[in-house]
């Protein structure tokens, strides 16, 4: 009895420990979801502000908010390629990392203009405009690089794959054909065939009867009875 006792107390402990296990991943889950979701609608709502100051705002905010503009669309279009990449060609992985390492500089310029943006002393960040471009340039140009070699390599990979399908398509309709020539001849030859059995031959007529009971059949067939005399 006490065995009984100690091994339902084992089982209730163990599915209450499997229940707060599955709670907090669920939990966990959730909160990633979550923040996944809030962080989508922060950028969305600041590139919609960047876009809004980059047409409303005359000089330098307007500049400034173009070129973070620039910079955050460019870098989110290289990392949504490549990751799409990554998953059906491991060789991306490469190009993965540099990306990562330009988004450390794209990081940082983003910061840096966005701090810009709230500076009072617009003289001085005009001055500051035009190293401001060059490094976003050099920075789009170069996420532009590792994005459209990537759509470039996967393309390939399409038409290759494509290449290689229509090969193979036109010898199997070629073989097709092939058999459809040779068909009438082939039927010409097996015309008056049965496949229920072999086909008839003539042979010259038996002198005396064959033996009812020498006459084989097929392995399914039982074997013809003797007959008997009253």
């Amino acid at each position: 009895m006490e065995a009984v006792i100690l091994i339902l107390t084992l089982l209730f402990v163990a599915f209450m420990a499997l229940g707060v296990y599955v709670g907090v991943k669920t939990v966990r889950a959730a909160k990633r979801g979550v923040d996944r979701t809030i962080t989508q609608a922060r950028r969305s709502v600041e590139d919609t502000t960047l876009r809004a100051k980059s047409y409303g705002q005359p000089g330098v905010p307007g500049e400034l908010a173009q070129l973070r503009l620039t910079l955050r669309t460019s870098m989110r279009a290289t990392q949504d390629a490549l990751n799409a990449g990554v998953a059906e060609d491991a060789s991306l992985s490469e190009s993965l990392g540099l990306f990562q390492r330009l988004s450390a500089h794209g990081r940082e310029l983003d910061n840096e203009l966005k701090r810009l943006e709230r500076e009072p002393d617009r003289a001085t960040v005009a001055s500051l405009l035009p190293g401001l471009k060059e490094r976003t340039e050099r920075i789009t140009h170069s996420a532009e690089s590792l994005r459209w070699a990537a759509r470039d390599r996967a393309r390939q990979f399409a038409d290759d794959d494509l290449a290689a399908l229509n090969a193979q398509i036109d010898l199997e309709a070629g073989a097709l054909r092939h058999w459809a020539t040779d068909e009438p001849s082939a039927q010409g030859d097996t015309a008056g065939q049965s496949w229920s059995g072999p086909a008839d031959e003539e042979t010259p007529p038996s002198l005396t009867p064959p033996d009812p009971g020498l006459r084989t059949g097929y392995p399914w067939q039982k074997s013809a009875r003797p007959e008997t005399t009253n």
